[in-house]
């Protein structure tokens, strides 16, 4: 049954929004670029994308039928052609196998990435840069490019061995950031970085046996700030191929989680440029 663009889903088996089905289980990412949008501040964002030909845009929304009218502006920036899925609790729960409370997802697709060289040809003359080399943490994930767009970075690189940011969890935890912060996800992590140096970069590799404190560091047009996998960290090889740099803390600690370290080391660099 329809009502105006809205349409009714009765049952959880309806081959219309299979793709939402056991969300928890099987996330779509790496399947032909599509993505699960989970949550009402990515929608607006995902909608936003779409209207004004972003990297990214919606092939359907699936919404709990009483989330509607609050969210009838985000639903009519959607073109025409996007179908709008409406449903009860019971019924959205049976399709994503689990309490759906936010009750707000969509099916979103990326455009086809741009190239390694192209990417980092289009960044700006003064350019802020994170980089992230092995992440395999959606969390970290999310909260690495949520840094990157609070503190006034220009892209986020990440090489191939890295987690997709588009996986659900990731996006969510990131507030939508993955979908408004320019990034590349490809090449190896010695590629990836001789690249950016290659550009004239200004590469700080962070680790806590980093030689240079935080605080310290120089000001430069164009600064990457390159962080490790969760535990081992950044190999010796980058740190010693190029600039480390440490956040100083109380004996006794191994190290920062990388999305807090990420954090407060952007921080400090943005402040360096007046970014912040």
């Amino acid at each position: 049954m329809t009502h105006g663009r809205l349409i009714e889903i009765t049952h959880p088996d309806d081959p219309r929004i299979a793709e939402f089905r056991d969300i928890r289980e099987r996330d779509l990412t790496g399947r032909e670029s599509r993505f699960i949008a989970e949550g009402t501040v990515v929608l607006r964002l995902l909608a936003g994308a779409h209207a004004n030909g972003g990297d990214f845009f919606a092939e359907k929304v699936l919404l709990l039928t009483n989330r509607v009218a609050g969210l009838s502006d985000i639903i009519h920036t959607f073109p025409a052609e996007v179908p709008v899925y409406v449903a009860t609790s019971d019924v959205l729960d049976g399709v994503v196998g689990f309490h759906l409370h936010r009750g707000v997802l969509a099916l979103g697709r990326r455009k086809a990435e741009t190239g390694l060289d192209a990417f980092l040809d289009r960044l700006p003359p003064e350019a802020l840069v994170l980089a992230g080399c092995g992440i395999s943490n959606h969390d970290n994930m999310g909260s690495m490019f949520r840094n990157a767009a609070a503190f006034g970075a220009d892209a986020v690189l990440l090489d191939e061995s890295c987690c997709d940011p588009l996986y659900r969890k990731a996006l969510r935890v990131s507030v939508g950031s993955v979908l408004t912060m320019p990034y590349c996800r490809q090449s190896t992590d010695t590629d990836l970085l001789a690249a950016m140096a290659d550009r004239g970069f200004a590469i700080w590799s962070l680790s806590p046996r980093g030689v240079v404190d935080i605080r310290d560091i120089p000001a430069s047009k164009r600064m990457a700030l390159v962080v490790g996998t969760e535990g081992e960290g950044l190999p010796q090889s980058i740190l010693s191929a190029f600039d480390s740099v440490r956040i100083p803390q109380a004996p006794g600690l191994d190290s920062l989680n990388v999305a807090t370290a990420s954090g407060i080391a952007l921080f400090e660099m943005a402040a360096r440029i007046k970014r912040v």
